[in-house]
């Protein structure tokens, strides 16, 4: 992959997560949602919060750990509304 390709997906990837957050409603989720994302689309084996802290941010796991859980758990509405935003925003990027 080139670096052209690479900031393409990138830019693709930041547009996906500034639309989640325009439904969750919560300027301060914001971060951790895009972290959570990023830990989903990064290559391990486990996707639970504690490799996810691991590979989002090295140098303060735990802390990490913390906010992707403090996340997650704020999940029900949240859910339902980035899962609706994901199906208009991403089945068109992926039919591309």
């Amino acid at each position: 992959m080139g670096l052209h390709e690479a900031k393409d997906i990138e830019s693709r990837f930041t547009a996906l997560c500034r639309g989640l957050v325009s439904v969750i409603g919560h300027a301060d989720r914001a971060v951790p949602l895009h972290d959570y994302c990023l830990g989903l689309v990064m290559p391990g084996e486990r996707k639970s919060v504690e490799p996810m802290a691991a590979i989002t941010a090295p140098g303060r796991t735990a802390a990490q750990h913390q906010s992707l859980l403090h996340f997650v758990g704020q999940r029900g509405l949240v859910r339902r509304r980035c899962v609706g935003q994901g199906a208009r925003d991403g089945v068109p990027a992926i039919e591309r």
